[in-house]
């Protein structure tokens, strides 16, 4: 009998190969360098718990999230290692959840030390603080020049205690290095002047899964690693560092096989019109799911082992594929998306490709309503 998860379409995660990732990446590190490993955005689609549960398995030291809810999230689900949040935060009642539930916290500015000084006062606490540096992402952060009244402004409060100063790379992806060493040298340049004026930073991290396979001298005492985690390489030319395997896949079943007389249209707008009589198979997926509208007559599926062209307008809960070459096939059939069958691989990168986006982007958009099936090591 077929599992009520199955009937449709769904993601396989494969935690055998997210196990080798950490290890992979572990071994590829400096010694003594920390891996923390980023699970925002539900483990960019992967989904966060899970995922967490089986990296801290594997060894990693910490992980980090986006939004104070994806740390209470882990939390309640009995992930005891430490959790970064990575993204802002200003109110004093989000400061009392981050207490609630041990989590700890980037600062960003002079006025959120203050924020965060004033309620942690009022609770009596002390909690871990990690400050960012604005060395050239123009995302958040206080610019490094400022590095060393940022940190004195942090250190003056007693409910704050200084865990790690650290940064972000814009452009660590990209084989031309100018932009990233110019930020390199100024997170250095931010580090000496800490330095001289005797200020002692526990820990720094600025390397990204980018910048973690690009170059060692970017590994300080931690690496923030994120896409790499899940089995994909930021950048084509960083394939040769170390071998990472792809930890989901997108399954679907095929629901209706028709076939079509020459000179007919295909779905929305008949964006498709066949030149010939088709035999068409309907797949219970569509861009609801997370399935790119972009990608019309764009991607190709994998069925029995085979590449079969989509067709038409992707619909929201449904798409079209010719299976002319195909004269076995019945309804029910499973399609691979996203995935590997044989020496046949469609990944991220290739549907980022075919629509200009970033892989990224892609692992990020797959709904909920596509559950999650988790397959771990025999």
């Amino acid at each position: 009998m077929i599992p009520l998860q199955q009937q449709r379409a769904w993601v396989n995660i494969n935690h055998h190969n997210l196990t080798h990732n950490v290890k992979v990446l572990k071994q590829w590190l400096n010694s003594g360098t920390k891996l923390m490993t980023v699970i925002k955005a539900d483990a960019y689609g992967h989904g966060a718990v899970k995922v967490a549960q089986t990296v801290i398995k594997a060894g990693v030291d910490a992980v980090a999230i986006a939004t104070l809810l994806e740390g209470i999230e882990l939390r309640q689900a009995g992930i005891e290692a430490p959790i970064l949040i990575l993204g802002a935060i200003n109110t004093a009642d989000e400061v009392k959840e981050i207490v609630k539930h041990n989590l700890e916290a980037t600062l960003c500015s002079p006025h959120q030390a203050q924020v965060f000084a004033d309620t942690l006062q009022s609770l009596n606490h002390v909690l871990p603080v990690h400050l960012k540096l604005d060395t050239g992402m123009s995302r958040l952060g206080t610019h490094w020049h400022n590095a060393v009244d940022f940190v004195k402004y942090v250190r003056q409060f007693p409910q704050l205690q200084l865990k790690s100063v650290y940064s972000h790379l814009a452009t660590a992806d990209e084989e031309d290095t100018t932009v990233m060493k110019l930020q390199q040298s100024r997170f250095e340049e931010a580090i000496f002047a800490l330095k001289s004026a005797n200020i002692s930073i526990p820990c720094l991290h600025l390397a990204n899964s980018a910048g973690t396979l690009c170059d060692r001298s970017l590994h300080y005492d931690l690496v923030r690693v994120g896409l790499a985690l899940y089995g994909l390489y930021p950048a084509p030319h960083l394939r040769h560092t170390v071998p990472l395997k792809p930890v989901l896949e997108v399954k679907a079943r095929i629901t209706q096989i028709k076939t079509i007389p020459a000179h007919t249209g295909v779905s929305y707008g008949h964006t498709f019109r066949c030149d010939r009589p088709l035999k068409i198979a309907v797949v219970g997926i569509g861009y609801a799911d997370g399935i790119p509208r972009l990608l019309s007559n764009k991607m190709n599926v994998i069925v029995q082992g085979k590449l079969a062209p989509q067709i038409g307008n992707i619909t929201m809960d449904q798409l079209m594929i010719d299976v002319t070459a195909f004269p076995d096939l019945e309804v029910g059939e499973i399609v691979t998306l996203l995935g590997e069958e044989g020496e046949i691989v469609i990944s991220a990168d290739d549907w980022a490709n075919a629509i200009g986006t970033i892989s990224w982007e892609i692992l990020c958009s797959f709904k909920h309503r596509l559950p999650r099936i988790n397959l771990y090591e025999a």
